[in-house]
Formats: C-alpha cells, structure tokens, sequence
C-alpha cells in the first residue's frame, strides 16, 4: 500500500504503513519561539531517531514501546518515494516503524533539576506544579527528589502545566499513577546512565500511550527536543548551564532583533553548524555511539 500522510508537524511526518503501523519520519527542521525556521540543522533527524532507538532498547525491560525498527531493511518499500517529499536528506536514519497507540492527551515531564518554567514558578511562590519545595534552591539545583510534572497537550499555543490530580482527572488515576511510577522511574535510569558518560539530564518528556491494553512509551525518548542536557563539568547551582541543544539558535535569535513572528531571519551558517555539533554531541556521548555508524550515514 502507498504510504498515507496523517499529521506533519513541526519536525515529524507520521503516516500509515497500515496493520496498525504507523512511519514516523524526523525531518532536520528546527523550531524556535513555536516558529520553524528555514534552515534545516544536518543530521538533527538522525539524532532524534537514534537516541530514540537506544533508550527504547535501554530501557525495554521497564516499559514495553511502540518501536517496530528502524532498520531501513525493516521499513516499507513505498520509503523510498518519500525521498524527494522529505528534502534533501535521505529517509534511511531518520524514520522508525512503530505500533499505533491510544495516546495519552498529557505530556509526561519529569524533572531532576530546578530550571526552566519550574524554576520560574518556584521564584514566585517556592512551588513546582503546585507542589511545596525547600526554601532556597537556586537556579540549576538537583531537586530533593525526581518530580513528575505533567502539561496539557496543546493543539495550538503552549502546553498548560498541571498538577497531578488534575492529570488524574483526565486520564484517570490509575492510569495516572501507572504513568507518574513508569516516566520516574525511566528517568532515574536514564539520568544514572548519561551522568556516567559527564551528563546531566535535567528534566526530559515523555509522551505515553496504550498498545494492546499496556501502557507504552511513545515518540520521541529523551533527546535533544524533549530533555534538558547539561554537561556535568559546566554545571553550578545559580547559573543557567550551557545545554545539548538548539541554544546557540535561540540565543542568535533573541540577539537578532526578530519580533518571534514569522517569517523568522535567516540563520547564519556557523549557528547552524554550532547547533548540529550540539545535537551530534549529545547522541556520541550520553549514548557512547558514533553518529557516523547509525543508518543514513
């Protein structure tokens, strides 16, 4: 059967392989300030999907996954005609078959660290999604305890954090509590991992679903788009570390005058080699793997 297209989103293309197969396609785009920009960043799709594979892999006997293969052997032969949709890198590396799944309509944070919009809220009232924490922490401080911090899936605009009962009143509590003790637990392991390899992983998103009646790890596994990377050697509570990530094109941006609505500006040719150094960084050393042995290389 030809492969159908379902959804295109900001950096992934989903569509029907059928028998309930699903082929997502990571694409190289970039997003920033919910904006795609028009520079691809080189192999940035190759990551996603490799680091993406490794932790279904790693973490296979905590959750089972919606992972088929991403093997280019292993995928449909309508593939190939895909080339010429997808631009001008190849499809090989950047897609995996996977199940179709009932998806949960929640984002599944955790966070290890103070950063971000949690440490925004905790400057303002010493909570994280509601939840009390210890007077004086700092920017970049490992929380007392991994914290599951769940978000709406906003079709338009930016997701809403919500605490856990009012996940539990979307999804149902036991689905809830099923969620919260497999996302915490997949971050413990994976954190314990990567601060082997000198990294921290500061808080990371999981997007969960049923397959068959269990609940499964879907999407994208704590890459560059979904977690917060620091290096271990860069990291000082009370600062905002330098992350494994598309940084140095948020930082252009924000220097650049743009008023964060489309069009956006073009982005010079070394933020674009600085970011895909980034991505490739973080794949080679938090899985200790070369980027130039995965497939599409």
């Amino acid at each position: 059967m030809a492969l159908r297209l379902i959804s295109s989103g900001k950096v992934r293309e989903l569509y029907d392989a059928g028998d309930d197969l699903l082929l997502m396609v990571a694409s190289d785009r970039i997003s920033a300030f919910d904006v795609v920009l028009g520079e691809p960043i080189p192999d940035k799709g190759r990551v996603l999907t490799a680091m993406t594979v490794h932790w279904a892999d790693t973490l296979a006997d905590l959750a089972p996954s919606h992972l088929v293969t991403a093997d280019p052997a292993g995928l449909p032969q309508d593939v190939d005609a895909l080339a010429g949709q997808e631009g001008a890198a190849p499809i090989a590396g950047r897609a995996m078959l996977v199940r179709r799944a009932d998806m949960l309509p929640i984002e599944c944070i955790v966070r290890g660290y103070l950063a971000g919009s949690g440490f925004k809220e905790y400057e303002q009232s010493q909570t994280v999604h509601g939840m009390p924490l210890p007077a004086g922490l700092r920017q970049a401080d490992r929380l007392p305890e991994p914290l599951f911090t769940p978000s709406t899936k906003a079709t338009e605009g930016h997701d809403v954090n919500i605490s856990f009962d009012e996940a539990a009143d979307i999804v149902g509590k036991e689905t809830a509590v099923a969620a919260r003790d497999m996302c915490v637990e997949a971050y413990r392991r994976a954190a314990a991992a990567a601060e082997r390899q000198g990294i921290i992983v500061a808080d990371t998103k999981f997007e969960l679903g049923f397959i068959d009646g269990q609940l499964a790890l879907c999407d994208e596994l704590l890459t560059p788009d979904s977690s917060r990377f620091w290096p271990a050697d860069a990291w000082a509570p009370g600062t905002n570390p330098p992350s494994y990530d598309k940084q140095p094109v948020r930082d252009w941006l924000e220097s650049s005058g743009w008023d964060k609505q489309p069009p956006p500006p073009a982005l010079p040719d070394d933020v674009v080699a600085a970011t895909a150094q980034r991505y490739r960084a973080a794949y080679e050393r938090i899985c200790d793997r070369r980027l130039d042995d995965w497939y599409g290389a």
